[in-house]
């Protein structure tokens, strides 16, 4: 039953990721043009305070600054970073660029959760990163001082945040949804006055933005986040860092369905090289060891008399 706990953990897991990978499509098709932070307020601020609203419960005591920290880390820093990496590079080279944070987890794993690297593990982070190359670089992508340092100031803002969630855990009596609403509404906090100084509102608000919105918000954060921090807390750190591949795999295939894009032959095996190193990098159950039960040990003499009564 453990084992088939852990897949049904991992498989959940990768929905967050998924979903997250569907962000373009739905940007570049409900969205008003040019406000990516707005978008990122908006998906992060209302679902963190809904959440908020239905958990009825503060950070109390040292969970104050920690609760400020994951918030800034998962949400706010690596949404902005993001969106400047975006800006500056092609959007293969960023999601590239991004896609490193699995050997940054690895290496915050053994510096703070004192895991031992496992030559399985590594070989899960080189062939991930391999396949989302193939999925998403393209041979004119070209590279930008700035949008390379965002992007890895991103990539070790979410390692970062992944790895302080496992370490730090949740505070006691505090369920998921609570502890995710803590950290959409920090990092919408940040976002806001950013959001406001950079872009301002828009002035004119169509349904389809309305829609795109809400999805963003419900789905994309209020649901994706819930479940993502859920298997922070049942996994190890590195399985679902590596699980953060699914992203620009499933960006790919609704750009395939839905846009007509094309899908070569190097993306289907950077497809499959995604695929083999999210499922390298899962946990397994330990197989059990069944031993002979063994009889009462017995002083020589006493083994030597049972001997001869039972020849």
């Amino acid at each position: 039953m453990k084992g088939n706990g852990l897949a049904f953990d991992s498989a959940l897991t990768a929905l967050a990721p998924a979903v997250w990978g569907s962000t373009y499509l739905v940007t570049t098709e409900l969205l008003p043009p040019d406000r990516p932070l707005l978008a990122s307020t908006v998906r992060a601020l209302p679902a963190g305070l809904v959440l908020l609203t239905i958990g009825r419960a503060l950070p109390r005591g040292v969970w104050w600054w920690r609760a400020l920290v994951l918030g800034v880390l998962n949400i706010g820093a690596f949404f902005y970073l993001l969106f400047v990496a975006a800006y500056h590079l092609p959007g293969g080279v960023a999601a590239l660029v991004v896609a490193v944070q699995p050997m940054l987890v690895l290496l915050l794993g053994a510096l703070l959760l004192k895991d031992r690297i496992q030559p399985m593990q590594l070989a899960a982070c080189v062939l991930g990163v391999s396949g989302v190359a193939l999925l998403v670089l393209k041979p004119q992508a070209g590279l930008d001082a700035v949008g390379v340092f965002a992007g890895l100031a991103g990539a070790v803002s979410m390692a970062s945040g992944i790895v302080l969630t496992k370490r730090w855990g949740r505070p006691e009596g505090v369920g998921v949804l609570t502890f995710t609403g803590w950290q959409l509404t920090v990092g919408g906090l940040v976002l806001a006055p950013v959001t406001l100084v950079a872009e301002g509102l828009p002035g004119n608000i169509t349904g389809p933005n309305i829609a795109g919105f809400a999805y963003l918000s419900v789905i994309g954060a209020l649901f994706a986040y819930a479940i993502w921090f859920r298997g922070i807390g049942r996994l190890p750190a590195l399985a679902v860092s590596v699980l953060g591949f699914a992203s620009p795999l499933a960006a790919t295939l609704l750009g395939y369905v839905f846009l007509d894009q094309k899908l070569s032959l190097l993306q289907a095996v950077g497809a499959m090289a995604v695929v083999v190193a999210v499922v390298l990098a899962q946990p397994r159950q330990k197989p059990r060891t069944n031993a002979p039960p063994q009889s009462p040990s017995l002083p020589p003499r006493h083994r030597e008399s049972a001997g001869k009564e039972n020849p």
